[in-house]
């Protein structure tokens, strides 16, 4: 049984997100849980919502044990950039590119 949840636009640079995502996948809930209580960065706060939320999906919707699960996928795809233009020197336009991410976690039951 697998369940999904996904979170998308966040603001965050994909390539930091894909670093606490290489971290939990594969692990146990509980473990995963664990790693990303104790990364201290914004990625993995905005990972541990969508965790939280595909375990309540797998709870609530396919009544799997809590105790039994494990992340089976965690992707990290890029999101629209928004582009921002500063003013750089000898007048010409500098770039400050806001990047974003959609955060993709499937977890399944062991078997």
């Amino acid at each position: 049984m697998e369940a999904k949840a996904i979170a998308k636009g966040l603001r965050v640079s994909p390539i930091r997100a894909r670093l606490v995502a290489d971290l939990i996948r594969g692990k146990n809930v509980q473990e995963a849980l664990t790693i990303l209580s104790n990364v201290n960065n914004k990625s993995a706060r905005l990972t541990k919502k969508v965790l939280d939320s595909a375990i309540a999906n797998a709870i609530n919707n396919n009544s799997a044990d809590a105790t039994k699960l494990y992340v089976k996928e965690a992707r990290v795809d890029a999101g629209p950039v928004m582009k921002r233009h500063l003013f750089d020197s000898r007048s010409h336009i500098g770039h400050k590119d806001h990047r974003t991410s959609h955060i993709n976690i499937v977890v399944a039951t062991r078997n």
